[in-house]
């Protein structure tokens, strides 16, 4: 996967025809909550991990040197409305990354992830693609809406398939690695288990996995991040943040508007292609219209993660105009 071009004009066509209807950008969702018993829910064959191969980033004459980009976003509880907010912020995360030259040649996959332990959808997973499909495949995916209300969800299953049925050119040609960002509020289970591994994609292995190994694997292929944003339950829990920097060390990114989450991967993936340095891309924020709101939440945000970088400078001091509030730009909740 991964041919044709993105096209913003494309893009604003499908939301004001969508608009003009009154038909959702999630019609696959709303037509199965609609229609179809719970417990008949299934995800979209599109999306449907089980027997899948691989999901693959290929080079192509259009795009000959290949980014993995993968976005997993929690769909239980209050992360809900992680894909609405991704669903109409493409056109700047794209802008960002083309226009701004962070990435040549991105493929972005957009997955889903719930609980395999009570949820019907545990675990959706689309294809690498470089033009309007992606958007389509946000279309696709089914907002259970579930989880099991103890703190933990499936991510680690989710990385279990990211691991092991994927394959990147820009990996396998250039040694080099792609970007993985899980967008959620809770822990991972200890452990990839095998009968949930076989249930819902299809593989038999012989034994559980410790989370630990299965994100050791996954970095292998992954540049691998976790973004905690506002309005989730367990903004700010300390238990949840530790686990997570246990795995991730300083990819772990605390995002107090949900607003920002785009903007917030776009800058992300510029830091660590030393594309820009972080007021650079605040500057780039600007240019494409965030408000000072956004630019700051981004600013506070990655502030801890551009210093820890290799030659990195945090923003010091506040912007300017911007009183929220907040910590400085400088300062990180992290």
């Amino acid at each position: 996967m991964g041919s044709g071009n993105w096209s913003t004009d494309v893009y604003d066509a499908a939301n004001a025809y969508n608009a003009s209807t009154g038909r959702s950008a999630f019609a696959y969702n709303d037509s199965t909550v609609k229609s179809v018993p719970r417990s008949s829910w299934k995800a979209h064959a599109d999306l449907d991990p089980r027997g899948v191969g691989v999901r693959e980033s290929r080079d192509s004459d259009e795009h000959p040197t290949s980014l993995a980009i993968s976005i997993l976003f929690d769909v239980t509880g209050s992360m809900g409305s992680v894909p609405i907010t991704l669903q109409t912020k493409l056109a700047e995360l794209f802008g960002l990354l083309l226009r701004k030259g962070y990435v040549d040649h991105p493929q972005i996959l957009f997955g889903a992830i719930g609980d395999a332990t009570c949820d019907r959808v545990p675990l959706q997973v689309g294809q690498f693609e470089s033009d309007n499909r992606m958007d389509d495949q946000l279309g696709t995916i089914l907002l259970e809406g579930g989880g099991g209300g103890q703190k933990t969800e499936s991510y680690e299953l989710a990385m279990y398939f990211m691991a092991r049925h994927t394959e990147l050119d820009c990996l396998d040609k250039r040694g080099k690695r792609g970007y993985l960002f899980v967008i959620g509020d809770e822990m991972p289970y200890g452990r990839v288990k095998k009968r949930e591994v076989e249930a819902v994609i299809g593989d038999t292995i012989g034994e559980d996995i410790p989370v630990e190994a299965i994100v050791a694997e996954l970095q292998r292929k992954f540049e691998v991040y976790y973004i905690l944003p506002a309005g989730a339950s367990y903004v700010g829990d300390t238990e949840v943040l530790g686990i997570w920097k246990k795995l991730l060390r300083q990819n772990v990114i605390e995002l107090d508007d949900l607003d920002a989450v785009c903007e917030t991967i776009a800058l992300t993936i510029g830091l660590a292609e030393d594309a820009i340095d972080l007021d650079e891309g605040l500057g780039h924020l600007r240019d494409v219209g965030s408000t000072d709101t956004q630019v700051g939440s981004v600013s506070r945000a990655l502030s801890a993660y551009a210093d820890a970088r290799p030659g990195g400078v945090a923003v010091a001091g506040k912007l300017p105009s911007l009183d929220d509030g907040g910590p400085a730009a400088g300062t990180t909740r992290l």
